[in-house]
């Protein structure tokens, strides 16, 4: 009896520690991965809004949230203000058609609808851009398993206009490096439409976007004429590279103007 009890506490023990060493096994593979991801990991969001739609606001304030939240981290806001609500009674100043194409464009890679707020995390996801649990759930994806394709940037600001200084190693000829001019914080009193009365706060709006492709995106410059009322501290340069042909985002960077 006092044998097999022994035997039995061997086996518990010798099991135990079998158990205690898998575990640790498993959290430092876990702690390496999550070390790798902070090296490699980004997350480009797109915001597709507009001044003129009553939906978009709380879209527009999770960015300021997450923009202050991953300050210090590759992850990277691009607010584009569309321009097909100002048909509706508020004419939004940051709209561009440009920027409606591009969300035009990637309705015909992902096969999705036309709207706002539209959030698009990398090129290849989706959803609402209110939707605080998914944005959140799909930056910490794309920080974990996205491999950041390098993108060096450098720009300066001269008395008309800001030259942007680049450098990839991207050498596939689908690929495209998209290079945004973007004011950080603005905000607009609405006088008419579905926010009529409304102070509306905006952060990361994309004003220009320039695209390099073919050799010319693995070193070179590229301008921007200076925006009215320029101040440095209030003004970025974000790039990334794009698979035109799957909208992928495969590489970003960004830079301050001081």
């Amino acid at each position: 009896m006092i044998l097999k009890n022994l035997i039995t506490t061997g086996a518990f023990t010798s099991l135990l520690f079998a158990a205690f060493a898998f575990v640790q096994v498993d959290q430092t593979s876990e702690n390496e991965l999550h070390s790798a991801s902070e090296d490699h990991g980004f997350a480009v969001l797109e915001l597709f809004t507009s001044e003129g739609c009553s939906s978009c606001p709380p879209a527009d304030d999770l960015m300021g949230q997450i923009e202050k939240k991953y300050k210090n981290e590759p992850v990277y806001i691009l607010s584009y203000h569309v321009d097909y609500w100002n048909r509706l009674g508020w004419k939004d100043r940051f709209s561009t058609s440009e920027n409606s194409q591009r969300q035009q464009q990637y309705s015909r890679i992902l096969g999705s609808q036309v709207y706002t707020p539209q959030l698009i995390v990398n090129g290849k996801t989706e959803f609402v851009g209110s939707d605080h649990n998914a944005v959140e759930s799909a930056i910490q994806k794309a920080l974990f398993v996205s491999k950041n394709t390098k993108v060096e940037l450098s720009a300066r600001a001269s008395q008309n206009e800001i030259n942007v200084q680049y450098k990839t190693n991207s050498t596939d000829p689908k690929h495209t490096l998209v290079i945004n001019l973007v004011e950080k914080q603005s905000s607009t009193q609405v006088a008419q439409g579905e926010n009529e009365g409304r102070h509306l706060q905006h952060w990361q709006i994309v004003h220009k976007q320039n695209k390099i492709q073919g050799n010319a995106i693995q070193d070179g410059a590229s301008t921007f004429l200076l925006p009215e009322h320029f101040s440095p501290d209030n003004w970025e340069i974000i790039a990334f590279i794009q698979n035109t042909k799957t909208g992928e985002i495969l590489g970003s960077a960004k830079t301050d103007l001081k």
